[in-house]
């Protein structure tokens, strides 16, 4: 670093007594005409409900929350062959619960063919949307995987298994990188247009250990590194460099201590608004922003006519800027 940049550096710590995160723009931008998917770890979710709030045409985690690489991009791959849906011999009966190991706990169901049917429909509404995707944000939780012993594969969920069905290890760099690149060819072979995010998540993974933790973080970060050397398309969201350098203080997590509060998603979704989004997009998010967080207001008697004229209001309004109500 130059001396004038560290100057500037001490200049900007003593006025706001913490390193501010540099903004970006990104070589391409994101707009309400865009269709988007989002494949990762619980972080995924958040950007997803703010983007689905304003009106984005979004689909997020088709799967369930993914938290490993690859199984992240064995759940893109199946997408793109609409027909492999899920059998019945693809679920297993754990307390009770029908579960898939491609899948998170909240497909579990009581009733096998109820199982089944979540997860199929899930994969039949995402399918379509993938071949329409031509913004893609996948959200790395973690290189630490389950491979599951009698099936030769690392599985996306233990869902809290005996640990002897499992071995459990640390994906190497090349083993990221390579298993998504994969991936990320096959998906342009169909879809040309498609410009890929890649982000690392800001929640902490302590089950194993805080050094492990760093350890899979760092696998993860110079795997998205070596994919945007690689791949003009794909771009790298610093969303972990701005909740732990930026933000850096635990009153930015909630009371776990693990996962980022609402204020601090808040902050990367506006850094993420500033990169990616054109100022008339930031314009168009502010007016859908009131209209969604009115409609979300619980009034004291839904059946009022106050409140059906209110609804009926907010509803007029999202049809007067070109959206679809429902």
């Amino acid at each position: 670093m130059s001396k004038q940049a560290c100057n500037s550096l001490k200049i900007n710590n003593m006025n706001t007594f913490r390193t501010v995160f540099p903004g970006q723009t990104a070589p391409f931008g994101i707009s309400h005409q865009d269709i988007l998917m989002l494949v990762g770890s619980c972080f995924t979710e958040h950007i997803g409900a703010r983007l689905a709030d304003r009106k984005f045409k979004t689909l997020v985690n088709p799967f369930g929350i993914v938290y490993n690489p690859v199984s992240m991009a064995s759940c893109l791959e199946r997408l793109l062959d609409e027909k492999n849906l899920f059998l019945s011999e693809d679920l297993f009966e754990n307390q009770g619960l029908w579960r898939s190991w491609d899948h998170h706990g909240h497909f579990a169901k009581p009733d096998r063919d109820a199982a089944l049917a979540g997860i199929n429909a899930a994969f039949q509404a995402a399918a379509p949307h993938l071949k329409q995707t031509d913004r893609l944000l996948l959200t790395l939780g973690t290189a630490e995987v389950h491979y599951l012993l009698e099936q030769n594969r690392i599985v996306a969920n233990n869902h809290k298994m005996p640990a002897r069905l499992f071995e459990s290890k640390r994906l190497s760099v090349e083993e990221v990188a390579d298993v998504l690149a994969a991936c990320l060819q096959k998906l342009w072979a169909r879809l040309p247009q498609l410009q890929v995010v890649l982000s690392v998540s800001p929640v902490r993974h302590l089950r194993n250990g805080m050094v492990e933790n760093q350890r899979s973080k760092a696998v993860l970060l110079l795997a998205c590194e070596a994919l945007c050397r690689q791949f003009p398309q794909v771009h790298y969201f610093p969303a972990y460099e701005i909740l732990l350098d930026d933000l850096r203080d635990y009153r930015f997590y909630t009371a776990d201590m693990l996962h980022p509060s609402e204020v601090a998603v808040d902050y990367i979704w506006s850094y993420f608004s500033d990169m990616f989004f054109s100022e008339e997009t930031r314009r168009l998010n502010v007016e859908l922003e009131k209209i969604a967080t009115a409609l979300r207001h619980r009034p004291f008697n839904p059946e009022s006519v106050q409140h059906q004229a209110f609804v009926a209001t907010q509803k007029a309004a999202l049809q007067q800027l070109g959206f679809d109500p429902d």
